[in-house]
């Protein structure tokens, strides 16, 4: 059994109020009498997307445990490379293979610079059936990027979700051992499907959304939000969430 932590739009600005968030979400992981395998953050770890808020993240996700990251729409690609991974930076998407407990995580980059739409470009679809391709028929492999693939009944995240799902349904098709996917960007958290396979969107750290038939603001004033996912023998998926007060 594998035991992850999702968490998602941090959106580290430089102030105490965004990093005290973030903080708290890292201690409730770290304090945990059984800590997560991992930690999976799918997106807008930055709000401008400068080397100052990198830093900032780097300090901030830091656990007993490894930290995986992929980017979403407010990230920029060289600070984020450069910085938080410690990598040269470059123009194309940042996509990462990591293995956790005997599960496949493939953070993907979805991000097309300068705009707040996902995309999977034809170079990250090569990659991720690549991976898939290479992994053992008996390890289960689970797929996370930022923009969701399909409609949440808001119009924010509707407004600039992923876009040529087909293109990853149709991947996904190949390859049976893709157990879930797993999303950020909505700053709410959902449960919804795509392609035959569970979609589970991370709450988000940062600020959370109301729906449209919620009474009160859009923006909702609630602690930080954390998915849990148990990947058990069977490889059946459950998750759960949680608010951390």
């Amino acid at each position: 059994m594998v035991v992850l932590a999702q968490i998602s739009d941090l959106h580290l600005d430089g102030t105490d109020q965004a990093a005290e968030r973030a903080a708290r979400v890292m201690r409730y992981l770290a304090s945990r009498e059984h800590p997560v395998d991992a930690v999976l953050v799918t997106g807008d770890i930055a709000d401008h997307g400068t080397e100052s808020e990198y830093e900032q993240a780097a300090a901030v996700l830091t656990g007993p445990f490894p930290v995986l990251t992929c980017p979403g729409n407010h990230d920029v690609r060289g600070p984020y490379q450069k910085v938080l991974l410690g990598e040269p930076a470059s123009d194309g998407p940042v996509n990462r293979l990591h293995h956790v407990a005997g599960t496949a995580i493939l953070m993907c980059d979805a991000t097309i610079p300068g705009r707040d739409e996902g995309l999977l470009a034809p170079e990250t679809l090569r990659w991720l059936a690549s991976a898939l391709a290479g992994l053992d028929d008996g390890t289960p492999a689970l797929v996370a990027f930022h923009q969701p693939p399909v409609r949440l009944h808001h119009p924010l995240p509707d407004g600039s979700r992923l876009e040529r799902p087909e293109d990853l349904a149709g991947l996904l098709a190949a390859h049976p051992q893709v157990v879930a996917v797993l999303t950020g960007h909505a700053h709410t958290a959902a449960a919804s499907v795509f392609a035959g396979r569970p979609l589970l969107v991370s709450p988000a750290v940062t600020w959370n959304l109301r729906l449209p038939w919620e009474t009160g603001t859009p923006v909702a004033d609630q602690p930080p939000g954390v998915a849990f996912h148990v990947l058990d023998e069977e490889r059946r998926l459950t998750t759960h969430f949680r608010v951390v007060p």
